[in-house]
């Protein structure tokens, strides 16, 4: 049973509306071309890069990033799990798959994001958002194999769609089931963090997204 008030209870409930909707309009902003709403779903202190910070930045940022080598994109948002940190902080896994027209290939594109949320005067907004990619390839090449990351003109790379959790390097170092116990039931707010186990975020170079 949660400790929280019934107010707290309804204040939790609310949030969560509000940030489970944060993805959907990230989406339908990338691929309307509206940088100028996709900007508002940060803060108005957003961190671009290392050196720049702002709506402004981000938005120009935006701009270059989804008009070369992109003709038009679709985004179609899955799975998103949120966990609080506090009344006012929040973490959370989604999934994306992507389509991009680009040029006279179709490239598709398997990611997730790992986002911080913030609530400032009663508005949630991303506070970050980490891209970890799986695969992006045109539609008729199956990204089989190592590097699945294959943009049209560009070198194949690898992605880091499995990099946040060692589950799954870990699944496939051994040859079966490890044998130890099972372990208890994740608390309230904590089952994104056992996942991690410590795994600290990878640096990732965002192609698009």
């Amino acid at each position: 049973m949660s400790s929280l008030s019934i107010e707290a209870r309804l204040d939790r409930l609310e949030s969560l509306d509000q940030i489970r909707q944060l993805p959907a309009k990230y989406a339908l902003c990338l691929d309307m071309r509206d940088m100028d709403m996709m900007v508002t779903l940060f803060p108005d202190d957003v961190r671009v890069g290392k050196d720049s910070s702002g709506r402004q930045a981000l938005r120009a940022y935006m701009d270059r990033t989804l008009r070369s080598p992109f003709t038009g994109t679709s985004h179609h948002i899955g799975g998103h799990i949120i966990e609080f940190d506090d009344a006012d902080h929040a973490h959370g896994i989604v999934y994306s798959k992507n389509e991009h027209e680009t040029g006279d290939e179709w490239v598709i594109m398997q990611m997730m994001y790992s986002d911080e949320y913030i609530r400032r005067d009663g508005q949630w907004f991303f506070a970050r958002r980490l891209p970890l990619y799986w695969y992006a390839t045109d539609l008729n090449k199956p990204p089989v194999g190592d590097q699945k990351m294959r943009w049209p003109d560009s070198d194949p790379v690898d992605g880091n769609f499995h990099k946040l959790f060692p589950s799954y390097e870990e699944f496939w170092s051994r040859d079966g089931d490890h044998g130890g116990p099972v372990p208890e039931a994740a608390p309230l707010e904590q089952f994104l963090n056992h996942m991690r186990r410590g795994q600290a975020a990878p640096k990732v170079k965002v192609r698009a997204d």
